[in-house]
């Protein structure tokens, strides 16, 4: 009896403790919990230390060491080794368990499709390059043009740089630079009279044993309407890619490959979209065989020739397929002799990990958490962080370094002080020190840093170029085509922080130059290297044109537009110099918060100035401009925009922001314009970048102006020109890039437009050393196709649509978003409008 009362009074000691402190056992759960699955680094510690001690359950006794197995021997020579090698042996012999979901690379929030297996470079450097020649041919011209390849390659090295007025880039690749690897002597194959399978299922094996050998695909083929000898490889190419039983990429360990393809344009033109389509299906599917959407092995894009005797500048027999051919070969020598040095295709992935900020059909949104890490202070507001007391200084045991005198390297005083040397005193600081976060947060934008200060980066319409899939406006105002064109700026620093600006505030500020100045010389070739390096990142891109790809090294026009304050660089009339001494025209666009510089100004083919709003107030809200006299300063460039228009072209740019500049200011632009008379206004709508940032400052998809409404407020702005009595109307319009160009009618010339530029007369006009006028240097008349009404986009180009867009996809676009504004004003109203 006297047990049971022990027991029930157990039970009830043990019941009062559970409710006395089981409420601090359910906290300590939860807890737990919470920390193991929020916190990774938690979690793994918590695996790392459980595998441990099942590893050192798992080792045997000393005793057992005494069985003749070799597996146990083996465990007998761990037992006496230290731990960091012992560390690395397998001790267990059941299969292991994988714990946690699989690892996907993210890029933004988003799965990256990047296979971190591609981005290595190859190992094997000890092994010899063999390259490949096949051929297909039915009258056995193509047999010819494969055997003159397999003689001519490598026997004529040029380089395919052309020569500027600084010699660049150093290339380590020249010619006469001898290799570190061996190329064998070619081999050329009929792809008719071989087994496809021991080529294009996997790669041949080499008949002597101990050498190590890389191979190179060459693939020259003819297109034709039919019985084409090219279609049993084609179908085999499928075959291989389609056979569940054999691996998606049986020719990844290519070295790497590149087609050539011959037809005639009078069989098939390129309008029709068949012209030599055998040579681009080949190129595809050998893409998919090398790696896919991981990277494929393509060491140069796809060439073709055109044999039409009636080609522009062709032989009467073959065409422009004879220089075509030549070119492409020598710029295959190039990439050859740049993968054996240094066993990459060009690095094309760091142009894809490369954030585009800028591009106008990009995806990217930025984080708010990884935005925050690159919130940028005004550089000049930097020296208030710094503790420069007598106590810090002792605590930290540092020397602090004399702050150098404030010099604005801009003005009279300034100038003065350079030609002392001051700009390159060691003291001063660097604007975009590369320890720095800015220069982390525009290199992961894509950028190229140049010296301290400077930058270069690739257009997205330079790439759209290369493809054929169409250039930017300024092809259809001015005649630039986008893969000629490189964009640069010789200062990243600007005085503004416009809530539209492309690079989500990353770029530094300031009123005043004061830092650290770079010699014009050293960043005009670093800006060129840069974008030469870029370009070559391409060469892997799918869709790549080979001859464009060979046409983008010769540089015919420089944006200084990039990003920053182009004119805010002390030595820009210098910088501006070396380019057109290379006969590279220059665009540059200022933001009319400088006149003292604009006013000394050397001419430059095209001068900008961007008018962002119509009053001081819109101008305060949008550009947010860091000089308190902005709008006195925006009045004054405009007075010498006035007094330069008969000494060079001049353009007000207009970026539309709606809900910002658009409503009921039509009038206020006519003021300006009125008052600086530029030859020509750019009326373009935003482009929306997605920046954390914008949404501070109100910017959203909202704000983004369809085409139509573009159109609406340029014939208004036309309207109330022409009723002030000014010559100006609507000369041409690139409808892809939502801008409108009006222009004055000095450039309106027989009833036709002419909008285009004559750069060889202006260089010709800056060698005269005179004084000209912006008529002298006017080109042919705008194309048909870029007047007013076609639309602006280049006929001999690809237009390509987005998934899910199309001809009709601006008026879609614009009902979803009537109907979204509609629904939105129900529910604000409660139901009433």
């Amino acid at each position: 009896m006297s047990s049971d009362v022990e027991e029930i009074c157990s039970v009830q000691e043990y019941t009062e403790r559970w409710h006395q402190h089981r409420a601090s056992i359910f906290i300590g759960v939860a807890v737990t919990a919470f920390c193991y699955w929020c916190f990774p680094p938690f979690r793994t510690l918590l695996r790392r230390r459980t595998e441990s001690v099942g590893a050192r359950n798992s080792i045997p006794n000393s005793n057992d060491c005494l069985s003749g197995s070799n597996i146990m021997s083996k465990h007998c020579k761990a037992i006496n080794q230290p731990d960091y090698l012992t560390a690395s042996i397998s001790t267990k012999t059941h299969p292991k368990r994988i714990l946690g979901k699989k690892r996907v690379s993210t890029q933004n929030g988003k799965k990256s499709d990047r296979n971190p297996l591609q981005l290595k470079p190859e190992e094997d450097f000890d092994s010899d390059i063999q390259v490949c020649i096949f051929y297909t041919s039915l009258t056995g011209s193509t047999a010819q043009y494969a055997q003159q390849l397999k003689t001519e390659l490598f026997s004529d090295i040029q380089s395919i740089y052309p020569n500027l007025s600084i010699s660049t880039p150093v290339n380590f690749l020249s010619p006469g630079v001898p290799l570190s690897r061996t190329f064998l002597p070619p081999k050329i194959f009929n792809l008719g009279d071989i087994e496809l399978d021991e080529y294009f299922l996997s790669l041949p094996k080499m008949l002597e044993e101990g050498i190590k050998v890389k191979y190179i695909y060459l693939i020259i083929t003819p297109s034709y309407e039919s019985g084409s000898p090219t279609a049993s490889f084609l179908d085999h190419l499928r075959e291989i890619h389609h056979d569940f039983r054999i691996d998606s990429a049986p020719l990844r360990s290519l070295a790497g490959f590149s087609v050539f393809g011959f037809g005639n344009s009078s069989e098939w033109p390129e309008s029709e979209g068949k012209f030599c389509q055998e040579a681009i299906q080949v190129d595809k599917w050998l893409a998919k065989l090398t790696g896919g959407r991981y990277g494929s092995r393509r060491m140069f894009p796809l060439g073709i020739g055109d044999v039409n005797p009636a080609s522009s500048r062709g032989s009467k027999t073959s065409g422009m397929a004879l220089d075509s051919f030549r070119e492409w070969r020598i710029y295959l020598q190039d990439a050859m002799r740049e993968y054996i040095e240094t066993g990459m295709l060009g690095g094309q992935h760091e142009l894809r990990n490369a954030v585009e900020s800028g591009d106008e059909d990009s995806d990217v949104r930025c984080d708010a958490a990884e935005e925050s890490k690159y919130d940028i202070m005004d550089l000049e507001d930097l020296g208030s962080m710094i503790d420069r007391s007598s106590d810090f200084l002792k605590k930290s045991n540092t020397t602090y370094r004399s702050t150098p005198p404030l010099v604005d390297f801009t003005t009279q005083a300034g100038k003065m002080a350079l030609g002392a040397g001051e700009g390159q005193s060691p003291i001063r600081k660097e604007m975009v020190p590369k320890d720095g976060i800015t220069y982390k947060a525009l290199t992961k934008q894509g950028y190229s840093i140049i010296g301290s200060h400077s930058g270069v980066k690739i257009c997205r319409w330079t790439k759209s170029a290369l493809r054929g899939r169409g250039s930017c406006y300024k092809c259809s105002f001015y005649g630039i085509k986008s893969h000629l064109c490189m964009e640069t700026t010789p200062s990243l620093a600007c005085s503004n922080k416009c809530v539209f600006c492309w690079r989500h505030g990353t770029n530094p500020v300031g009123t005043a130059w004061r830092w650290r100045v770079d010699p014009p010389e050293e960043i005009f070739k670093g800006v060129v290297e840069g974008h030469y390096r870029k370009i070559k990142m391409l060469k892997g891109v799918p869709g790549v044109r080979a001859d464009r790809f060979s046409e983008a090294f010769t540089i015919r026009h420089c944006a200084l537009s990039l990003v920053g304050e182009p004119i805010f660089y002390p030595y820009i009339n210098e910088f501006l110099a070396l380019l057109h001494d290379s006969r590279i025209s220059s665009f540059i666009v200022c933001n009319a918060q400088h006149p003292t510089q604009l006013r000394a100004l050397a001419p430059v083919t095209q001068l900008y100035v961007s008018i962002d709003a119509s009053n001081k107030e819109s101008l305060k809200r949008i550009d947010r401009p860091l000089h308190r006299d902005f709008w006195e300063r925006l009045q004054e460039c405009l007075n010498i925009l006035r007094e330069k228009r008969y000494k060079q072209r001049t353009v007000f740019r207009l970026t539309l922001v709606k809900g910002f500049n658009m409503e009921d200011e039509v009038k206020g632009y006519a003021d300006l314009v009125e008052r600086g008379l530029p030859g020509f206004v750019e009326v373009k709508g935003v482009t929306y970048c997605g920046s954390s940032g914008d949404g501070e400052a109100g910017l959203t998809m909202g704000n983004v102006p369809f085409y139509h409404e573009v159109v609406q407020f340029v014939e208004a702005l036309d309207t109330e020109l022409a009723r002030r009595g000014l010559e100006y109307g609507i000369g041409a319009e690139h409808e892809h890039s939502c801008c409108i160009l009006l222009a004055s009618k000095r450039f309106h010339i027989n009833g036709q437009w002419h909008t285009l530029i004559n750069y060889d007369r202006f260089f010709e006009l800056l060698k005269e050393g005179r004084e000209f006028r912006p008529e002298e240097y006017i080109g042919e008349a705008t194309p048909k196709w870029a007047n007013w009404g076609n639309g602006g986009f280049d006929p001999s180009d690809e237009r390509v649509y987005r998934r899910g867009k199309g001809p009709g996809g601006q008026q879609k676009a614009f009902l979803t978003a009537s109907a979204r504004r509609i629904e939105q004003g129900i529910k604000e109203t409660g139901g009433c409008i």
